[in-house]
């Protein structure tokens, strides 16, 4: 993400981790073909093998690895593993593009502060893996999506973008998720493209875009 003042800045480089289906990576390596964006995904990992995530990085021309819990001695061998696998595509920012896994403190210690993930609604609020059923139980009327820090707890990191999805009436849990799908995929391009081109620091709870103020 830096350079000397005599080399264009080199792209940015994103190592994504998967779960499933790969909608977010496959919008994240859409993004990087333009090369006005600054970033480019070296790697991409997931938790399980035969997934459309790691197929869309393979038509890509991307590497991947499989890193599945079950194979390792303990999670916190797996954590420390990942860690490591993660950091031999020396990221300048890593994206959790649907990974459902918790990553631990091997991990955070190696890439925290440079690790981004998102979350299916308006972070502090419904935290976890049910936010937009939550959002419809309790009745709100607005929703959305958080772009976050990681951090040790669960959807509580320092927050880099969010965007609002209204709730309609006649909602549903699938469609009110698809409609905070769409919103989540165009933050997390926009978002990734400016801390990506742009830099970013995170002071306490506040992440700020853009070069070091002098």
């Amino acid at each position: 993400m830096t350079s000397s003042p005599h080399e264009p800045p080199r792209p940015a480089r994103l190592v994504v981790l998967v779960s499933g289906s790969g909608s977010n990576l496959q919008a994240l390596l859409d993004a990087c073909a333009d090369p006005g964006y600054g970033a480019e995904v070296v790697a991409v990992g997931a938790d399980r093998g035969d997934i459309e995530g790691l197929a869309r990085a393979e038509r890509s021309g991307v590497p991947t690895f499989v890193l599945r819990v079950a194979d390792a001695a303990s999670r916190e061998q797996w954590d420390d593993d990942l860690a490591r696998t993660v950091g031999d595509h020396h990221p300048d920012l890593v994206v959790l593009a649907g990974f459902m896994k918790l990553v631990g403190p091997a991990f955070l210690a190696a890439h925290g502060g440079r690790t981004v993930n998102t979350h299916p609604a308006l972070s502090p609020s419904f935290p976890g893996m049910q936010g937009p059923a939550d959002a419809l139980d309790y009745g709100v009327k607005v929703t959305g999506c958080t772009l976050f820090v990681v951090d040790a707890g669960v959807d509580t990191g320092p927050i880099v973008a969010q965007a609002a999805v209204p709730v309609e009436p006649d909602d549903d849990v699938a469609s009110l998720h698809e409609r905070i799908k769409v919103a989540e995929r165009a933050m997390l391009v926009e978002a990734v493209g400016r801390m990506a081109r742009e830099g970013f620091a995170v002071e306490g709870r506040k992440v700020r875009l853009g070069p070091p103020s002098r």
